[in-house]
């Protein structure tokens, strides 16, 4: 069974991130200063069995309740604990019980490290396939995080159906996993080695976004990506020209986004007040907001800022009044022929 071979591998093949075979389940990426400051302060043990993919901490978490998918030895659990602060809560939800020993050993040397009048982490055993069985309140989630977890599922679609029904509506799924470029054989997926490396369980990129919809999440956003260097040979050999690709996305609950970019004359004026993200704001790839200038938005985008937990740091110009066709320079334009499609000046993604 492939769950029992997932427990396995993370929890008695490797002991630290150094016995990993490729750079899939380790987060090369540089960190943001004040990050790196707060991972000072996570326990030693803790991030040496840390095998994430990404980075998997949004804005605006102070005061939140976040549930860790996958949450391992506790890494990204103790540093959101210092985002959330002591009024937020973490909660995260493991299968493996190695992993979870680690995690629940250093409770109380990360609550006095981190100077709060009581632990606001804990964790709960239990696969993340089957959240309805944890206990866990419906819709009482602001943030769910995962990091390179849910491409070890056997069955992500439940994956995603339960972190709907437990988000608040506007909260949002953000997420760090692994991505293939194609439709991977049935070897690949069986390989035991390849699986536990989070490459056998990945998801094709143009399946994922489809998946993702008909679970309730309309219109997924792409934050970050990055190829992943497989450098171990034997590994290489076996995957053949597939390529694979670690990206963050964010899923919000939102009901009613509509499946394209469409504009509604609407714009957004970021106003700071964000404390790691003072001059710009990002929402995703596309869209990258300094502080102050007027920056128009499709509807989609609007809602996406407006109804969730970042609207205190926006000011909302516009509404949905009139519409305007598809926002300026989306991929999802017009299928007639057209003079700019004709002269090939079509514009980039909105």
């Amino acid at each position: 069974m492939q769950l029992d071979a997932v427990k396995d591998y993370y929890g008695k093949t490797l002991k630290s991130s150094e016995d990993l075979k490729t750079s899939a389940c380790c987060d090369c990426a540089t960190l943001p200063a004040y990050l790196e400051r707060l991972l000072d302060n996570v326990h030693p043990e803790v991030s040496a069995k840390y095998y994430g993919c990404g980075l998997v901490a949004p804005s605006a978490l102070e005061g939140r309740r976040v549930l860790d998918l996958g949450s391992g030895s506790g890494r990204d659990a103790y540093l959101l604990a210092q985002l959330v602060g002591p009024q937020g809560e973490i909660v995260g939800v493991d299968m493996t019980d190695e992993q979870l020993a680690t995690a629940n050993a250093h409770v109380d040397w990360h609550m006095q490290r981190f100077g709060y009048p009581r632990t606001n982490v804990r964790f709960l055993s239990g696969y993340i396939e089957r959240l309805d069985e944890l206990g866990l309140e419906p819709e009482s989630f602001d943030v769910i995080v995962s990091n390179c977890v849910i491409n070890l599922s056997v069955d992500k679609p439940a994956v995603l159906r339960g972190a709907h029904s437990l988000l608040k509506p506007g909260g949002e799924l953000y997420f760090a996993d692994v991505y293939s470029d194609r439709r991977l054989p049935d070897g690949i997926r069986a390989d035991p080695v390849l699986y536990g490396e989070c490459l056998g369980g990945a998801l094709y990129w143009n399946d994922f976004l489809p998946m993702a919809k008909q679970e309730g999440f309309l219109d997924p956003r792409l934050v970050a990506s990055r190829p992943i260097d497989i450098t171990d040979e034997t590994v290489k050999n076996k995957l053949g020209q597939a390529k694979f690709f670690s990206a963050t996305y964010r899923l919000f609950k939102l009901s009613g986004l509509e499946s394209a970019c469409e504009d509604y004359g609407q714009a957004v004026v970021y106003k700071g007040g964000l404390g790691d993200n003072p001059d710009v704001f990002e929402l995703d790839g596309h869209h990258l907001i300094e502080r102050g200038k007027v920056f128009p938005v499709c509807g989609n985008t609007w809602r996406m800022l407006a109804d969730t937990r970042f609207a205190p740091y926006f000011d909302f110009i516009g509404d949905f009044s009139t519409h305007f066709g598809i926002f300026p320079g989306c991929g999802t334009s017009i299928p007639f022929a057209t003079e700019a499609a004709a002269a090939g000046t079509g514009g980039a993604c909105c």
